[in-house]
């Protein structure tokens, strides 16, 4: 729990005092005032989440966190629970939908194992954090230890940390991949925003009716049997979530230790940002919402940290597809701000002020 909550101790409220120097240099360049909307919005949130007047963003990381769920074994999910090893080995090839994305945005995708059920050969490529081969069925006790999702966590901010010391991270991105882990995400959300199961339960793989009403029965059996406290993140954690959820959390909260931008991905990101903020709710402001998933509970969620997602583009992948497009676009935000002429420098004229008589 010692480097939970010395990362914790590190996130420091956004240095909005730099915000006034930043606006005034957004305003002087050669377009009307605001006339970019929310990517000028974008180089203010990245200027005081860095404290750096003239932020670059070239070191782009994906972190894509790796689990399997024993709830799978409860029928919620259209695909089989050996599906996440498979993926493994796509992500490792270089052939997954983040790979090409990633690729196309100049993004470097770590895969990490922090709890697939299968044993994954060994391969230079992959990060090997495994807290356990799955997690225990939810619906018949807690889907992991207290201890397990702290230890879920710490990996998570080491992970984090050792990319940060090596190779660099200027923004950082989530993914995740597990069969049933928006099972386990839809339980999170429906526990910490105090909302209705059927409300945040949406069809995941692409579930038919059927199995879309097993799944809330699932959620609502867990939710019955394991009492998660809302009010004590880990125990939602321990009780209801996945090993790469908890990566994710500690992912989050060291890149904000960090004073690096934090690019929320899907439905599943979004439940392990809940978390993170449950555990720190400063981090909130460190925190770019990167889309809104056609999950059915997605918005909720983003409703409760207070984000509007950047992209709407009716993705349920996961991966950390939506983060790498957006990374993009908070890429080239800063660019904005940092090479876009002013009006004295390109000799354009003003606006002129006209007084009404």
């Amino acid at each position: 729990m010692r480097r939970i909550t010395e990362a914790i101790e590190k996130i420091k409220p956004i240095d909005t005092e730099i915000l006034k120097e930043t606006q005034r240099r957004l305003d002087s360049l050669t377009k009307p005032i605001g006339s970019l909307g929310r990517l000028e919005e974008l180089a203010k949130t990245v200027v005081a989440i860095t404290g750096r007047k003239n932020p670059t963003l070239d070191r782009k990381v994906i972190f894509t966190m790796v689990g399997d769920h024993g709830v799978a074994r409860e029928g919620v999910s259209a695909f089989p629970q050996e599906v996440t090893l498979q993926m493994v080995y796509n992500f490792l090839q270089g052939g997954a939908a983040i790979n090409v994305l990633a690729r196309g945005v100049g993004a470097k995708v770590l895969v990490i194992d922090m709890g697939v059920a299968g044993k994954i050969k060994s391969n230079k490529e992959l990060i090997n954090r495994k807290v356990a081969c799955g997690t225990q069925d939810m619906m018949k006790g807690s889907a992991m230890t207290r201890c397990q999702a702290i230890q879920s966590i710490r990996e998570g901010i080491e992970i984090f940390e050792e990319e940060a010391a090596t190779s660099g991270v200027d923004i950082a991105g989530t993914g995740d991949m597990g069969i049933a882990n928006t099972t386990s995400s839809s339980a999170i959300v429906a526990c910490i925003t105090r909302s209705r199961p059927q409300d945040v339960t949406g069809r995941g793989t692409g579930i038919d009716d059927e199995r879309l009403r097993r799944k809330i029965e699932v959620i609502e059996k867990t939710l019955k049997i394991n009492q998660p406290d809302p009010g004590d993140p880990l125990d939602v954690l321990s009780k209801v979530g996945g090993f790469e959820i908890g990566g994710l959390v500690g992912c989050i909260l060291a890149a904000a230790a960090h004073r690096v931008p934090i690019l929320i991905d899907g439905f599943i990101s979004t439940a392990s940002a809940l978390i993170a903020c449950e555990l720190c709710p400063s981090l909130k402001d460190y925190l770019i919402a990167a889309h809104r998933s056609q999950e059915k509970g997605h918005q909720i969620a983003l409703s409760y940290l207070g984000k509007i997602p950047l992209l709407d583009l009716n993705m349920r992948l996961g991966e950390g597809t939506g983060a790498v497009l957006a990374m993009k676009l908070v890429e080239l935000g800063v660019k904005i701000l940092n090479e876009m002429a002013t009006f004295e420098e390109a000799r354009v004229s003003r606006e002129e002020e006209t007084s009404i008589p």
